[in-house]
């Protein structure tokens, strides 16, 4: 294991995962990937409320207190190697169970934290960025929407793609031809002063991010945020565009297909607004 990456399971340091288990076998579990500055987790609050109503959604035991407890013992690790910037993905799987789908009727969930080195400087905003549109679409679950599940095949199949077009990031659409997200964030467009992002109503991840830029950061910026049904000729149209997810904090789009935008007015102030509230 790099010297830059830590893992922890159940609080104890490992390189190793038990067997069974229900999160490789069947994605039966939650994942949050927070941001570290000096070894302080940023928007803790934000993400454990994401992980509260994914526990529930899934009907795994109530374990908030002690991921709380772990991601922190782990933060305080990482604070301690001198690490400027670091990623922490915290994962609950419910553990081991018979064979077959059907859970166990009182798992045993495990918990675990990895800790990886970041050698960006995350208090710079990300060059624009160029899109493609995935051909892969998402499928609709809107039982599932908004959490943060295992699952993420889709995710992996349209990075790929985007990898091999040579694109940054890639668009994702739902079965109904609806602009969701990016792969890895969450879509805003800009258009007749107003910030508008995808509904996410069957499917796609309530990003961290995302609720803060609709009920604070944008408000505070004075652009009012609304949540709509987009099609991609809706980004064609838009003023700006840009996406957001807890590593990046906010990245401006400068390409998508044929489209371009020079302006990243909002995204940069947007920025801005987010270094306000980690320094």
């Amino acid at each position: 294991m790099s010297v830059d990456c830590v893992i922890w399971l159940d609080g104890e340091p490992t390189t190793n995962l038990p067997l069974p288990d229900r999160g490789l076998n069947f994605g039966d579990g939650l994942f949050e990937t927070l941001l570290l500055k000096r070894g302080r987790p940023l928007f803790v609050e934000q993400h454990l409320q994401r992980l509260r109503l994914g526990l529930a959604v899934l009907a795994l035991p109530d374990c908030l207190l002690t991921a709380r407890r772990h991601l922190e013992s782990a933060a305080t690790a990482v604070g301690n190697k001198g690490w400027n910037w670091a990623v922490l993905r915290l994962t609950i799987t419910r553990g081991a169970g018979p064979r077959g789908y059907a859970p166990p009727d009182q798992p045993t969930v495990r918990i675990l934290v990895e800790a990886s080195k970041l050698d960006r400087n995350c208090s710079q905003m990300s060059t624009p960025a160029g899109l493609c549109v995935a051909e892969i679409r998402l499928s609709s679950q809107p039982f599932l929407a908004g959490i943060k599940h295992l699952n993420r095949l889709e995710q992996v199949l349209a990075a790929a793609e985007g990898r091999a077009k040579g694109a940054d990031e890639c668009v994702v659409l739902d079965q109904y031809e609806h602009v969701i997200s990016v792969v890895a964030g969450n879509l805003f467009v800009v258009r007749g002063g107003e910030l508008v992002t995808p509904k996410l109503i069957e499917c796609g991840v309530e990003g961290t991010r995302r609720r803060l830029i609709i009920d604070n950061w944008g408000p505070s910026i004075g652009l009012e945020v609304r949540e709509a049904t987009l099609g991609l000729t809706d980004l064609d149209d838009a003023e700006e565009v840009f996406y957001s997810n807890s590593l990046l904090g906010v990245r401006p789009v400068a390409t998508l297909g044929e489209r371009s935008w020079d302006s990243h007015r909002v995204c940069s102030a947007l920025f801005q607004r987010i270094l306000e509230e980690v320094t």
